[in-house]
């Protein structure tokens, strides 16, 4: 027998057992019918009090597996693997009790499902502004948490909406040591899966609605209450007998008038949550099957929306020397900047262009070429894609430029939209987007859903790179077939460290001079870079 209870709604998800023996139990009386905004089992009555299991900060949109790295924030590949468009986002609801596992069982999930853009979204961030009133109850331990009106299901219910079509969304950042909202609130963009978990996950009509799959994370009580000790102790600074007597006045009788009733409604229970391997299989097949999620392009020829710059001798000796570890910082700046030239130039030919006459010095008319368009904007992808501009500049003589920088956040792991200035109207020009190396095509593809939430048209996106890895091709030509990839070499493969190889080495260091080795001189080390 299998050591574990899945509970499903038959009628919904039949053809997903099929070939598979489970246990299904039989849902509880009642439905969404009788629901009007929540639930009719949510209703007011309990004690206030001040939560304890809600983090601060959000989860960070990026896992990092054993094999790969799933980027949880930018444009999803809204394309399956017939080369047609979706229309929404798969979402799965996670509900549970306080410290049940829900978080653990969503990271599960993510990494199980291989699939490169996926949003965890969770309800800590959805908490409503407190007014100066209930600043004070909060700060006396009697605010409730817990109860259905401390969360901004208006909101909440927006923004995921939003995000379900693939479109970008501000979500607040609560603090839960002023009980209020951060000033900066997280951007996020849309993605082919969303997780959105939360204690309250299935306590609203009109998020129910949203829900793809609801999922119910069922945790025995007494090792909740072992978790929120080992939590709030060690983590919180509070104290063993605080802590349970919040749990024995609060916690509990919210769980069992708020959130156990909403188990009906799940299509699956899970028990024992992110321990339960089993059942999560069985999610992320379904997932799969319902969503037509497409994996890795590994083994695929090449996009045609691809150009790589003819390996000439000149070619070829250029990125000998500018690969080679042991090039000096000034040849490596020479050559690379050789390199730029040729592929701006080569970038432009992509350009839309029109039949012009001229007439020359002789008086005789010539038919030649002329842009057709309105403008041409480059945006560099900070830092190394700064490089870049002074290439685009050479040959465009007025060229608009704007600036968009993407990092990893050190603590968090988390590719984090930091700065962005872009040229007015810019979703009249065609644009150059700028990079000088592409491995997993995170940032690229996160910069070309910036452009086009600035209403740059698609097609009129080029992505230019000295160096590219086809996992990055791969992954921006899916997501984004109309735009056009231009580099001056692909190589096969990503490491671990998601490093192109055999690579280049961080382009940005060694053109700054940031990670200079011990020959470099100090000299060489205080010259002007950036």
């Amino acid at each position: 027998a299998l050591m574990f209870m899945v509970r499903y709604t038959l009628e919904q998800r039949q053809s997903f057992f099929a070939n598979i023996k489970l246990v299904i139990s039989s849902t509880i009386g009642g439905g969404e019918g009788s629901l009007d905004r929540l639930l009719t089992s949510v209703s007011s009555g309990l004690s206030p009090r001040k939560r304890t299991t809600s983090q601060c900060k959000s989860e960070p949109p990026l896992l990092r597996t054993s094999k790969r790295t799933i980027y949880t924030a930018g444009r999803p590949p809204w394309y399956n693997e017939h080369g047609t468009q979706s229309k929404e986002a798969f979402v799965i609801g996670l509900c549970g009790g306080s410290a049940s596992g829900k978080t653990t069982v969503a990271r599960k999930i993510i990494e199980a499902l291989d699939v490169p853009w996926v949003v965890l979204l969770s309800m800590d961030s959805f908490y409503k502004v407190l007014t100066p009133e209930q600043q004070v109850t909060a700060a006396s331990n009697d605010y409730n948490f817990d109860h259905p009106d401390a969360f901004d299901f208006g909101l909440l219910a927006h923004t995921l909406r939003k995000l379900k079509l693939g479109k970008s969304v501000k979500i607040p950042v609560y603090d839960f040591t002023t009980h209020g909202r951060q000033k900066d609130w997280k951007t996020v963009y849309g993605a082919s899966v969303i997780i959105f978990e939360g204690i309250m996950a299935f306590a609203d009509k009109e998020l129910l609605q949203l829900l793809d799959m609801k999922i119910f994370v069922e945790t025995d009580s007494d090792i909740r209450l072992v978790r929120r000790l080992q939590r709030d102790i060690t983590e919180r600074g509070r104290d063993i007998d605080g802590v349970i007597k919040q749990y024995n006045k609060f916690v509990k009788p919210a769980f069992e008038q708020y959130i156990e009733p909403t188990m009906r409604l799940a299509d699956i229970v899970v028990p024992r949550g992110g321990g339960n391997m089993v059942a999560i299989d069985l999610i992320v097949q379904h997932v799969h099957s319902q969503a037509a999620l497409a994996s890795a392009h590994q083994a695929q020829p090449l996009p045609q929306t691809l150009s790589v710059l003819e390996s000439t001798p000149q070619v070829r000796g250029m990125h000998t020397i500018i690969r080679n570890k042991e090039t000096s910082r000034d040849e490596f700046i020479f050559y690379s900047k050789r390199l730029m030239r040729l592929l701006i130039e080569r970038a432009l030919s992509f350009l839309p262009s029109e039949s012009h006459i001229v007439q020359t010095p002789q008086g005789e008319d010539y038919e030649g070429r002329t842009f057709h368009g309105k403008r041409i904007t480059g945006v560099s992808i900070l830092r190394a894609g700064e490089t870049m501009e002074p290439a685009l500049r050479a040959v465009c003589k007025d060229v608009r430029i704007g600036k968009i920088l993407i990092q990893t956040n050190q603590d968090t792991g988390e590719p984090e939209l930091h700065y962005l200035r872009l040229p007015k109207d810019i979703g009249e020009d065609h644009v150059i987007l700028m990079d000088c190396t592409v491995s997993t095509g995170a940032a690229a593809m996160m910069a070309v859903r910036v452009l086009l939430d600035h209403d740059v048209q698609e097609d009129k996106i080029l992505l230019v790179s000295l160096l590219m890895a086809e996992m990055g091709v791969h992954s921006v030509a899916y997501a984004f077939p109309q735009v056009q990839i231009i580099t001056t070499a692909v190589d096969k493969k990503v490491n671990d460290l998601f490093h192109i190889i055999p690579g280049i080495g961080n382009f940005g260091d060694r053109y700054f001079g940031t990670d200079a080795p011990p020959e470099w001189s100090d000299e060489e080390m205080d010259e002007p870079s950036y």
